[in-house]
Parts: structure tokens; sequence; C-alpha cells
């Protein structure tokens, strides 16, 4: 198949102007505009179309929906049987949305196996702007008054939007991850977009499913866009999440 031509969005193009993803490029895989603006309502009707935002600093704002997508059914979070066993026997706990901004911040910051970081000043201000909306949510993992771990995202309709997470000890991502799948699956959500493939993504659970696939199942957990709220409102355990759930699938 040949390579298409990226569109060219304007700030002043309707929020709504997007291309179709099957007009995407095959190299670099999913490539589809540039421009725009990140404004709530051109996010909004960016992600429920499979569309999602990804560029470096200096760059021109990149929208990108790649073939195959990376997606994990909540229910089908794995763990290892050591990190459970350790997940069963921690101190930590976990809240939703008590450091939003804390979270991206940390998530945006150098990591030894990254140069640079795509979670550019606009960008956190973008996501910042969407979690005041109701959007954009956070999960954090605390161990006393210390922020260890965590991961952010979009909540639209029954579809979790995974944006990125970071850890400041060991495995703290993957238990930040392990308990927003718990709150998801108990709220009917369906899916947890992981964006791009990767082997760690992978060895959670995570699957690959051709694009189009994809894009169906928003149109019908994504349309119209609903915000959701049901987060829990107290710091929970850890290790009651754990014991709450033990048919969590083991490696």
């Amino acid at each position: 198949m040949k390579n298409r031509r990226i569109t060219w969005l304007s700030p002043a193009d309707p929020p709504s102007r997007f291309p179709p993803v099957e007009l995407a490029m095959d190299e670099p895989d999913g490539l589809l505009a540039a421009g725009g603006d990140l404004s709530v309502a051109r996010l909004l009707n960016a992600y429920p179309r499979g569309i999602f935002p990804w560029y470096d600093s200096g760059q021109p704002i990149l929208w990108w929906s790649p073939d195959p997508r990376c997606v994990l059914d909540p229910g089908d979070f794995r763990l290892a049987r050591r990190m459970h066993r350790d997940c069963r026997r921690s101190a930590m706990t976990v809240t939703f949305n008590r450091n939003f901004s804390e979270v991206i911040s940390a998530c945006a910051a150098p990591r030894r196996t990254l140069q640079g970081t795509w979670i550019t000043p606009d960008m956190q201000s973008a996501y910042l702007k969407m979690h005041e909306l109701g959007w954009a949510h956070s999960t954090e993992l605390w161990r006393e008054d210390r922020l260890v771990g965590g991961v952010y995202g979009l909540a639209i309709g029954r579809v979790f939007f995974g944006e990125s997470m970071f850890s400041r000890e060991t495995n703290a991502s993957k238990f930040a991850l392990f308990a927003l799948c718990q709150v998801l699956e108990e709220n009917g959500f369906v899916l947890l977009d992981c964006q791009t493939v990767s082997s760690h993504l992978l060895t959670l659970g995570a699957v690959t499913v051709p694009r189009r696939d994809f894009v169906a199942e928003l149109d019908r957990h994504c349309t119209p866009p609903a915000a959701f709220d049901r987060w829990p409102r107290e710091s929970l355990l850890l290790r009651d999440l754990s014991a709450a759930n033990r048919g969590i699938a083991l490696q």
C-alpha cells in the first residue's frame, strides 16, 4: 500500500475536522494529521475516533491512529505470581484524582531510558484542563505520604484512553494500572486503550486488534461522549484491592 500524505490542520478549523483514520500513513505507522490545537473540543472529537496527539517539543502537533491498536480488557489484566504476592502484602495505598498535576508532571519527567519527553508543557496544560472538566483522571500509588507511581488518561463513555504512567519504586506503575483496571472493570468499562504496542504491555494482558475493530468498539461505547465520575473518593489499600479480586489472572 502506498504511503499517504498527512492532512494539515489549522487552529481555526472546526474541532471535528479530522480525516478518516483509514487515511493514516503506513510509515510511520498511524500518522494521520498535523497542526490544529489541543483544545478540549478537538481532543473530545479525536479520541472517540481513535485519534490521539503525540509529538516532541519543537514539532507541530501530530495526530496518530496506528494499526493495529494495543488494547487491554480491564478484566484481563495479569500479574506475575511474585508481584501478586507483593501486592497482597503491600502497605501502599491507592487514590484516584487526588493529585493529577503531580502524576502528569512525574510522567513528563526525564527517564533513564528516554531522551526528552512527548508530554510537553502545552500537553500538560491541555490535559490539566481536561481534568478540571472531568474528562482526564489519575490513579496514584502512595507509600505513606510519598507518591511512588501513577497513571493518567481520559475516560470517555466506557473506554479509558491511557496516556502515560510512571514509577518511583519497582513495579509501582504496574500496581497503579492494576488498581485502575479494578475500578474500570467494576464500572463496566470495556477497553483500556494502550495506543501503541509494547512487549511490557503485552505481558500485562494487552492484545493487538485491527484499527477497524477498535474504531467500531469506540462507536459503540463512546457515542455520545460522556464523562465518568464514579471514582472511589477514599484511599484504598492496595492489598485490599488484590484480596477482593482472587480471580486475577496470574502468570
